[in-house]
């Protein structure tokens, strides 16, 4: 890996201390850094560089999965300086174009630079417009620039956002980090359509009946609320996560696809979606928002009465929605998302369901259909769950679970996995421009119709899992969303030992 210079910006924030230091530690360990590396630290705060160092220090104690060696953090922290810098101030740039500098000769280094905006997003115009005039985007060697979503608040704004970035990098050179797209189980997926010749062919409309997808939090909006109500779930997850999570899942790949075959799969499964119309949202799209209720037995407020949240607020805090994609592949399997605050269970799951062999009845004996189901959070594992014959009650069935998961043990946090690819030039795993635009084509009549008030807002209790509304939306379809019954009653399968076998993953 090449030598390079990481520029953070928000070097002081919330996220920088949880999960960059951290995965940028792991990855140390692991000798997946360049062997010379330089980071600067960025911020209003008027720290020294011993200072600084030591923060890092105390955020590897707190949240790396590894526990953080002192003598390998004392090496580590020797990479880390820190710079005083005003995002409006033209001349901090210059500044900090000559501490990069003097780094690079220090280290011997060439000008490969790496600025990652850990930073508001009404931060990004003006710090790539600034890298772009003080000469820190002129490098002899490479430039790149990470940013966090969200890209925009609407098709508009992520347009106007776009225009404005590609002044000072191509889009080659702008990686948007989406943090699903990191998860393990997610990348996973990849491998899971092009190794694996069972699940390929079982991969389209001929085997599958539908496909769910669910990002359920137990939380409410904690200390987000002032920024959470201006932008509720649809812009907060379901653009961004849960349309990216369909198109991982959705593609068909090739084997041994490139980076750029898979960027134009997800563009076309975003183009092949068929598009909603403001008028008949409320056909494919159920909203809620979270009231009174109670969660892991105690007692919580409704949205509307959290600290931060505007009088008489009509955000939401839940969406649910049915999707088709008309291609060849998929025409006919309803595709169901959900996202909700204040849910059941904290869970991040795709389950696929199979359907029955021709002439089987869905329900005969108790069976129940095969399912793919892939946990993302809080475990994370990929089981293949079937129906076989009970021996010991002839004519009955019981579900065998196949193990498809890789070793669990030690597996890399979304961060670690990002990070190392933006560092390598891999931009695989990251949200491209025709996908970010197209996701905000098909969520735009979704807004326009909160914004006029077209589609009822639905109350559901805390600790449930969402409005009544989201299980007959499934139900008209003779679905029903996987793994929503109490804890109790939860599949007496999980009980049964899994078949583990080798799926090449």
């Amino acid at each position: 890996m090449e030598p390079t210079s990481i520029i953070l910006f928000g070097a002081t924030g919330d996220l920088a201390k949880r999960k960059i230091y951290p995965a940028l530690y792991n990855l140390y360990i692991e000798q997946k850094l360049p062997a010379s590396f330089s980071l600067i630290g960025l911020g209003r705060r008027e720290w020294s560089d011993e200072f600084f160092q030591a923060q890092v220090e105390k955020s590897l104690n707190e949240f790396s999965r590894r526990p953080a060696d002192p003598e390998v953090v004392k090496s580590f922290v020797q990479a880390f300086r820190y710079s005083v810098l005003n995002i409006s101030h033209k001349e901090d740039y210059i500044e900090l174009l000559n501490l990069v500098e003097q780094r690079e000769a220090e280290l011997g280094i060439s000008s490969n630079r790496l600025f990652y905006l850990s930073v508001g997003p009404e931060f990004f115009e003006p710090i790539a417009a600034n890298i772009q005039e003080s000469g820190l985007g002129s490098t002899a060697g490479w430039k790149r620039l990470v940013i966090e979503k969200p890209f925009g608040h609407d098709l508009q704004s992520a347009r106007d956002l776009n225009h404005k970035l590609s002044e000072a990098f191509t889009e080659e050179e702008i990686y948007r980090i989406d943090h699903y797209l990191g998860k393990p189980m997610v990348q996973r997926l990849e491998t899971l359509h092009q190794s694996n010749p069972i699940m390929k062919a079982l991969w389209n409309n001929r085997y599958i009946s539908n496909v769910q997808i669910t990002a359920n939090e137990t939380v409410g909006v904690e200390e987000r609320a002032s920024y959470y109500d201006h932008v509720g779930a649809v812009r907060d997850m379901f653009q961004n996560h849960m349309l990216q999570l369909l198109m991982m899942m959705a593609i068909q790949l090739p084997y041994n696809s490139t980076t750029e075959k898979v960027g134009l799969k997800k563009k076309h499964i975003m183009e092949s979606i068929q598009p909603l119309q403001k008028q008949t949202v409320g056909a494919s799209v159920i909203r809620g928002q979270y009231a009174e209720g109670n969660i892991q037995g105690k007692s919580v407020n409704g949205y509307a009465a959290e600290p931060g949240v505007a009088e008489n607020t009509m955000n939401d805090t839940f969406i649910a929605a049915k999707l088709q994609i008309d291609d060849f592949f998929w025409r006919g399997v309803p595709f169901y998302i959900r996202t909700g605050k204040r849910m059941k269970e904290k869970s991040t799951r795709i389950v696929i369901e199979f359907k029955e062999p021709s002439g089987q009845a869905n329900v005969v004996n108790g069976s129940k259909p095969n399912l793919l189901v892939i946990e993302m959070s809080p475990d994370q594992s990929m089981t293949l769950q079937l129906n076989a014959s009970d021996p010991q009650h002839k004519g009955e069935f019981k579900p065998v679970h196949i193990d498809l998961s890789p070793d669990r043990e030690d597996l890399a946090e979304a961060y670690e996995n990002l990070i190392h690819d933006a560092l390598h030039g891999d931009p695989t795993f990251f949200a491209h421009w025709d996908e970010v635009e197209l996701s905000w084509a098909w969520v735009q009549p979704i807004l326009d119709a909160f914004q006029e008030n077209l589609l009822p807002l639905h109350l559901y209790p805390a600790g449930s899992y969402g409005p009544t509304e989201s299980d007959k939306m499934l139900a008209d379809e003779g679905h029903h969303w996987w793994f929503d019954q109490p804890a109790d009653q939860q599949t007496e399968d999980a009980i049964e030992a899994p078949l583990a076998v080798n799926a090449n993953l």
